[in-house]
């Protein structure tokens, strides 16, 4: 198949439901997908590079950058984006703690940065400033100067340790 020419129709399984993509040209990011042709808007499109975490999805519970992967190629995968992070109406934890401490400033990376701190979490449920700092490395912020994405970050650390306790 030469360039413009579609890539047949495959299955996306997305946040638990499944899609069908039909005449979809080969070359169409996971990203575009999402947002253009399951209006799925939550992941962003800024750098388009994976290098500003602001698509930030998972991908069979792997962090990816969805800019960086061919639809295509996701076909099977299971795949979780920001609108499946809430449960239901109810807020995750770290969106509340996003909210308390006021790291949601222009919105535009926070979707990504939400998806990388709940997988972040899963893995260091106790993490010190040093492991938080290196976990969102991967995404850009230009609004917050990322003291309070952390000190949301933090405060989910504690509100989980106290209610397992």
């Amino acid at each position: 198949m030469g360039i413009g020419k579609t890539s047949g129709e495959y299955e996306l399984i997305v946040n638990g439901s499944k899609f069908s993509i039909s005449d979809s040209w080969l070359g169409e990011s996971l990203l575009y997908v999402l947002r253009e042709r399951l209006g799925l808007y939550g992941s962003k499109n800024a750098c388009e590079q994976g290098e500003c975490g602001s698509c930030s999805v998972m991908m069979d519970d792997v962090l990816v950058c969805s800019c960086l992967v061919l639809a295509a190629n996701a076909k099977g995968r299971e795949i979780r984006t920001i609108e499946s992070v809430a449960d239901g109406d109810e807020l995750s934890d770290v969106q509340k703690a996003f909210i308390d401490t006021g790291a949601i400033q222009c919105g535009f990376c926070t979707p990504g940065l939400l998806v990388t701190i709940h997988d972040f979490l899963d893995s260091n449920p106790e993490p010190d400033q040093s492991e938080i700092k290196e976990a969102i490395s991967g995404n850009l912020c230009r609004c917050t100067g990322y003291g309070r994405i952390v000190e949301a970050v933090q405060l989910v650390s504690i509100r989980r340790s106290k209610r397992d306790s």
